[in-house]
């Protein structure tokens, strides 16, 4: 899919990758509403898969992509941390992107006659109590917008879809119920991902930096790559495990921090990780999103 023109903030009209983002999933996805939040002034460019997404940017057929990381009821998307690394690209931004989950149906339709809902499996397990309410039989999708596009194109008033109201919009289905979702915190946390790195000033405000290592295997070796963080007075925000390869004793470990690496302490503890670590990557630098002072002003 070629990229399309759009309009820029000052009304001119532009083309060409640096102007495009891509995202998984089909017209209406809750990807393209975070990146129309994002981004209003760039053109969408719906992939069908994660890999395709990448490669989009890899490619030069987008400027950049919004990948979902992590949801706040659903916990870590399935396969970006293994993509990221092959994919030589870097996280140059972060998006919270509250999800809204509504039920879509062909404009017409009685509620008390559907029978079936479609959706993705993640969207269907944060709407349990209105499928339980309404007694419907859940369908599982490869994304809530495509599920969309099914219920509408079949026009049958016993299914219905769980997606966006920008779905609802896309393919012309009515809001049967709108805020669906079990959870009122329900909110996916996206990584906006470039061909070139982004270098913020450490003093510019709040920063966040991204990185990859891998373990030596020896003993006490994690608590050693991450005891730097906790003396210099390093704040971790994220760190998940997964294998390399197949081997159980090859462990990479990504890891999200709050500050610059020009920092003092950030610099000292990621120069303590370098030297028990087999590899580090710094996969992005970039400004925390609002949301988190926002989650840190609730939370006291």
């Amino acid at each position: 899919m070629s990229p399309s023109k759009v309009s820029t903030e000052s009304g001119e009209r532009t083309e060409g990758p640096a102007t495009v983002i891509a995202f998984q999933g089909a017209p209406g996805a809750f990807s393209e509403a975070a990146c129309v939040a994002r981004y209003p002034a760039m053109t969408t460019l719906p992939c069908k898969t994660f890999s395709d997404t990448f490669a989009a940017v890899a490619k030069d057929r987008a400027g950049l992509a919004m990948i979902p990381i992590e949801n706040s009821a659903a916990g870590r998307v399935a396969d970006i941390h293994q993509l990221l690394p092959e994919s030589d690209l870097h996280i140059v931004a972060e998006h919270f992107e509250r999800v809204r989950h509504n039920l879509l149906a062909c404009p017409g339709t009685d509620p008390s006659g559907l029978e079936t809902v479609h959706s993705h499996v993640h969207a269907l397990s944060q709407c349990r109590r209105l499928i339980a309410r309404l007694g419907l039989l859940p369908v599982v999708h490869a994304d809530t917008a495509g599920a969309a596009a099914e219920v509408a194109a079949a026009g049958d008033p016993t299914r219905a879809a769980i997606a966006s109201r920008l779905a609802a919009e896309t393919y012309g289905l009515a809001i049967i119920e709108a805020d669906i979702e079990d959870e009122p915190h329900n909110t996916t946390r996206f990584v906006v991902l470039s061909r070139e790195p982004l270098d913020p000033e450490p003093n510019e405000g709040p920063t966040i930096t991204s990185f990859m290592f891998e373990c030596r295997n020896v003993p006490a070796a994690l608590y050693k790559c991450l005891g730097g963080f906790a003396t210099n007075g390093v704040n971790m925000t994220k760190l998940e495990s997964y294998m390399v390869g197949g081997l159980f004793s090859a462990t990479v470990f990504f890891a999200e921090v709050e500050g610059h690496p020009a920092d003092l302490g950030l610099g000292r503890a990621l120069s303590e990780l370098d030297y028990f670590s087999r590899e580090v990557r710094i996969m992005g630098v970039y400004p925390a999103h609002p949301f988190r002072c926002e989650e840190a002003a609730n939370r006291h």
